[in-house]
């Protein structure tokens, strides 16, 4: 699939592993995973919204 994608994008090997040796050059090893889990909890929580289920706070989250 990622293929694909960078198929369709015109990008090749080379060009994918550019854009990555400068992404952590950009932000360093450390902070890419907490970026990557902010992502992740952005998209559950839109996909949450977008299927309704996210309309009232849980008991847990207000506990916090």
């Amino acid at each position: 699939m990622l293929n694909s994608i960078l198929l369709f994008m015109g990008l090749g090997a080379t060009e994918a592993i550019l854009i990555v040796v400068v992404v952590l050059l950009m932000f360093g090893g450390k902070k890419i995973p907490e970026l990557m889990r902010g992502l992740g909890k952005g998209i559950k929580e839109f996909k949450t919204a977008q299927n309704g289920e996210g309309d009232a706070p849980s008991k847990d989250q207000d506990a916090k």
